[in-house]
C-alpha cells in the first residue's frame, strides 16, 4: 500500500510536469523548453556555497518579451514558482532553483537595442554580458562604468537584480545609479514600464530603483535603459606596499579625506596576493602585508598618482610604484580581478563575504577578520573595494571536511556580525539571496521586514517569483 501511494504521487508529479511543459510549449518554440534532468540540474545553482537548491521542473530560455509574458501567465495559472536567472555568477544563492520551479534563464535575450551618443543611453535586453556592453559603447566614445569582477560572464539583468558594484564604484557609483528605466514582466504576465530615458524625471514613485536589487522577487526585467558617460582618458594605476593592513587602511582614509577622486582604490591582503601569484605567476610582492592599488583617469593621472603616492608614504608605505603605461596598469588590474578566482584554489571551496563598512572603520574591519581567522583556524583572504569600504573576506575551506565546513560557516556569520557592529551592512553588491536571509532581518529590523514583505505582496500576491529569497 505504501509503495502504491508513492507511485501515485510520482505519477501525479510526472503528469503535472507534462502539463506544465505542454502549456509552455503552446507559446514557446521547442528549443526554448528544456526538460532533460541532466540539463535542468545544471541550472539549479549559482556560485554560492551553503545555499540549498531544488531541482527545476523545466528550464525556459525565451528570446522575446512576449515569450516571457507567456511563461509568467502560465506560471500564475498553474501556481508554479519561477526563478529568474542570468549567468548564475551570483554569490548569495539568489538564482538558486526552487523545487519544481520554472528556471527562467534570460541569457538568450542578449541584444543591445540602442546606443545613443546624444542622449547618452543604451537600451539593452537582460542577457547582455557586461563586458560586451562596455566594449560596444566604447566604440561610440561612451562608457558604462559598473564593472563587477565577473564582467566577462555576468549579465546586465543579473547586475540589476543584485544591484552590482565593481572596481570603479569609488568614483562612478554602482548599477542603481545607471538604471534610468525598465520594462518589467509582472508575476501575472502584464508588462510594465518604469522610469524614463530622459536626463531628468521625477514622475511618481521611483519604481525603477525598487526593482534594482530585488533579485527577481518582484518582476522579470526584460529591457533596461542605462545611463552612459563620456569615455574617460586611459587610467594609470599605482601600487603601494604596506607592512600592515592597518597602515593601508590609514592611507585610504588620507586619500579620501584629502579630496582625491580616484577611479579605483582597491586593497589585497597578503593571503590574496600569494593566491594570485600562485595562480597566475604575476610577480606581485609577497613580502607585503597589504597591497593598495589606486588609479586615476584624469587628464593628468601622473600628477594625481604622485600626490596619492605621497599620502601612502606618509601612512607608512614601504614601497610605492606607479605604473609607467596602460599595459602595466592593466596587469595590476588583472591581478585584482583574479583575486576571488585565485582564493578558490587555496582549499577548493570559498565563502565570499560582502560586508561594507564606513571607510573610517575599514582598518577595524580587516583587523577583526584577522582575529576571526585565527579563532577558527581558517585561511581568510581579503580583497576590498577600499575606496567605498566594501570588503570581500573570503573564507577558504575543504568542503569535504565537515568540521572545517562548520567552522567556515560560523566564521562567515561572525564577519557579518562584525560588519554590523562597525556601522556597516551585510551586503554592498552581492545581494541577500538565500545566504543572508537571517542577517537581512537583523539589519533592517522587524518593521523593515514587515514593510518589505508588504511590497512583495503587492507585486507578487501568489508568491511565485523567486520564493524563499531575501526573507
Amino acid at each position: 500500500m505504501i509503495v502504491s501511494r508513492i507511485e501515485a504521487r510520482r505519477d501525479k508529479g510526472t503528469e503535472a510536469i507534462r502539463n506544465l511543459t505542454d502549456r509552455l510549449l503552446a507559446g514557446l518554440p521547442p528549443e526554448a523548453v528544456l526538460t532533460d534532468p541532466d540539463i535542468t540540474t545544471s541550472y539549479a545553482n549559482d556560485m554560492a556555497s551553503f545555499c540549498p537548491a531544488g531541482a527545476p521542473a523545466v528550464v525556459v530560455l525565451p528570446r522575446t518579451v512576449e515569450e516571457v509574458q507567456h511563461v509568467m501567465r502560465t506560471a500564475t495559472e498553474l501556481r508554479v514558482p519561477v526563478v529568474p536567472q542570468g549567468a548564475r555568477t551570483g554569490l548569495s544563492g539568489g538564482a538558486n532553483a526552487t523545487e519544481g520551479c520554472i528556471a527562467l534563464s534570460l541569457t538568450k535575450m542578449d541584444r543591445i537595442l540602442e546606443i545613443s551618443p546624444v542622449d547618452r543611453i543604451a537600451v539593452v535586453e537582460p542577457g547582455v554580458i557586461n563586458a560586451a556592453l562596455s566594449r560596444a559603447v566604447e566604440e561610440h566614445g561612451l562608457y558604462y562604468p559598473p564593472d563587477p569582477s565577473s564582467w566577462e560572464m555576468c549579465t546586465i539583468g543579473g547586475n540589476i537584480g543584485t544591484a552590482s558594484g565593481g572596481l570603479c564604484c569609488v568614483k562612478y557609483g554602482v548599477t542603481a545609479e545607471y538604471v534610468l528605466g525598465l520594462d518589467v514582466v509582472l508575476a501575472d504576465g502584464r508588462l510594465m514600464s518604469t522610469g524614463r530615458r530622459t536626463a531628468k524625471g521625477v514622475a511618481g514613485y521611483d519604481l525603477t530603483r525598487l526593482f534594482v536589487g530585488s533579485e527577481g522577487s518582484l518582476g522579470v526585467v526584460v529591457r533596461a535603459v542605462l545611463a552612459l558617460k563620456p569615455k574617460p582618458p586611459r587610467q594609470l594605476v599605482l601600487a603601494a606596499e604596506f607592512a600592515s593592513a592597518t597602515a593601508a587602511c590609514d592611507a585610504v582614509c588620507r586619500i579620501m579625506e584629502g579630496g582625491h577622486v580616484p577611479s579605483l582604490l582597491e586593497l589585497m591582503d597578503r593571503t590574496t596576493v600569494k593566491a594570485v601569484n600562485d595562480l597566475a605567476h604575476m610577480g606581485l610582492p609577497e613580502t607585503t602585508e597589504a597591497l593598495l592599488l589606486a588609479a586615476f583617469d584624469t587628464p593628468d593621472p601622473a600628477a594625481d598618482l604622485a600626490a596619492v603616492g605621497a599620502l601612502c608614504e606618509a601612512a607608512g608605505a614601504t614601497q610605492v610604484v606607479p605604473a609607467e603605461d596602460a599595459t602595466e596598469s592593466e596587469m595590476l588590474l588583472q591581478a585584482r580581478r583574479l583575486s576571488l578566482t585565485a582564493l578558490e584554489t587555496v582549499k577548493g571551496t570559498t565563502m565570499i563575504d560582502d560586508v561594507c563598512v564606513p571607510r573610517s572603520r575599514l582598518g577595524a574591519m580587516l583587523d577583526g577578520v584577522e582575529r576571526i581567522a585565527a579563532k577558527y583556524d581558517l585561511t581568510i583572504g581579503v580583497c576590498a573595494h577600499a575606496g567605498d569600504g566594501n570588503t570581500h573576506p573570503t573564507v577558504c575551506f575543504d568542503a569535504q571536511d565537515p568540521e572545517e565546513s562548520r567552522r567556515a560557516r560560523e566564521s562567515f556569520d561572525e564577519i557579518m556580525a562584525l560588519g554590523l557592529e562597525l556601522g556597516g551592512t551585510i551586503t554592498g553588491e552581492h545581494g541577500v539571496g538565500v545566504l543572508k536571509k537571517e542577517w537581512l532581518a537583523r539589519e533592517i529590523g522587524p518593521v523593515g521586514v514587515e514593510m518589505q514583505r508588504a511590497v512583495k505582496q503587492v507585486f507578487d500576491p501568489l508568491g511565485i517569483l523567486n520564493p524563499g529569497k531575501l526573507f
